[in-house]
């Protein structure tokens, strides 16, 4: 890294923009998670999320962009430019060259071929976001835009998401497609043996078991207890990258049927998680983490809506990314997102996509030895501990591999 950039990483990551992202992610977790606590398996990319608003930010002005700002807890647009130029240039930069995690982290925009980008809006998006941008026809072509922007996410997560845009969803009410994609592939600094792993009971929240592939080691581990339940921090490997660390979180209650309330737990404060993650390492005595493969899929808006951002879905004021003849555009259209993670015992390959619509009508504490044994229902989240940045957040309620 070179020192400009390094002197950039010094400066986000002592400022209030990366201390912020964890609070807002959990926030959007806790609901979604209470919205599903008993009914699915969930993974989604908070940061991928965050980093579409703030490109949907740079497009708004007025009350929309206030109450955007309020949310991201950001004080400026400036502000959240900045933190987007981080996240794509340097906090998730590839690092598997130096024997890292692979990273790949895009953003892209697509026109509708009637309207040009405003200068400024377009300076914003490739500068700080390195943002790709196309224009196309989206009246007679739209389906050929739907194949065009999923072969572009395909192809920046590995083949891991291949659909984020279904058939019909662009038409020629569609004005503007913002997407980013996020592909994440981290190797554990200690491995799991294969022939250790073993099928064991995994206890279901209606109080049933399945058997599932656990994963084992007698090897010391980051774990904390607290009261009511404990905390593992598993290291993918850095290699030669001295300026970040990414891990695995498992956040399990001790309670077989205690997710709802550690859910509300982790949300409960500020800065919950920085305070609650292993600083170092316990000698364990039993020591089992399921695999688990999970995929999710869901509408951001909804969510966002009964968080109290409304404005981007109802008000007709995002003048400030395209020139236009009527000079008007709606409302977000939609904003649509999918998760995909797989954790064995040789680490975790993951990859999140968000997709932003908009057009003229609304279309779519430590103890010597500690058992972590991770037979029941927990969340999870893929973190990088140096900013504290929640890469991946998510539940397992039932392994499916």
């Amino acid at each position: 890294m070179s020192n400009s950039k390094r002197d950039e990483w010094k400066e986000v990551t002592n400022g209030e923009q990366m201390r912020s992202q964890s609070d807002v992610a959990l926030s959007i977790a806790k609901r979604l998670l209470q919205d599903n606590v008993k009914n699915s398996n969930i993974v989604f990319s908070p940061l991928s999320i965050q980093v579409l608003l703030s490109l949907i930010g740079a497009g708004c002005n007025g009350p929309i962009l206030d109450q955007l700002l309020s949310f991201l807890k950001a004080n400026s647009i400036d502000q959240l430019n900045h933190f987007g130029s981080f996240v794509t240039s340097n906090l998730l930069a590839d690092a598997s060259r130096t024997g890292g995690p692979k990273l790949l982290f895009a953003n892209g925009l697509w026109l509708n071929q009637s309207h040009s980008p405003k200068h400024s809006f377009k300076h914003i998006v490739e500068t700080y976001y390195k943002a790709t941008l196309r224009q196309a026809d989206f009246h007679t072509k739209g389906e050929e835009v739907v194949l065009e922007v999923n072969s572009w996410v395909k192809d920046k997560t590995k083949g891991l998401i291949t659909d984020i845009l279904l058939p019909g969803s662009v038409d020629r009410l569609t004005q503007i497609i913002l997407v980013n994609a996020l592909y994440f592939k981290g190797v554990w600094t200690n491995k799991f043996n294969d022939s250790e792993t073993k099928k064991e009971d995994f206890y279901l929240v209606d109080g049933s078991s399945i058997k599932t592939p656990f994963m084992s080691s007698s090897k010391d581990q980051y774990i904390a207890a607290y009261d009511g339940f404990k905390v593992l921090t598993m290291p993918y490997r850095q290699g030669q990258d001295k300026d970040r660390r990414f891990s695995m979180c498992i956040f399990l209650p001790d309670a077989k049927d205690g997710l709802a309330s550690l859910i509300e737990k982790v949300d409960s404060e500020s800065g919950f998680m920085d305070r609650h993650i292993p600083r170092k390492k316990v000698e364990v005595g039993e020591f089992k983490i399921p695999k688990f493969k999970v995929s999710y899929e869901f509408e951001v808006s909804d969510v966002l809506k009964k968080l109290g951002l409304v404005l981007p879905f109802e008000e007709r004021s995002l003048l400030e990314m395209v020139e236009t003849e009527t000079g008007e555009l709606t409302f977000v259209s939609s904003i649509f997102h999918k998760s995909i993670i797989e954790v064995n015992e040789k680490g975790t390959e993951a990859a999140a996509a968000s997709v932003y619509l908009c057009g003229l009508t609304c279309s779519m504490e430590c103890v010597k030895r500690i058992n972590f044994v991770a037979d029941h229902p927990f969340l999870f989240a893929i973190r990088e501990n140096v900013t504290g940045t929640l890469l991946f957040v998510g539940q397992v309620l039932h392994p499916t591999l």
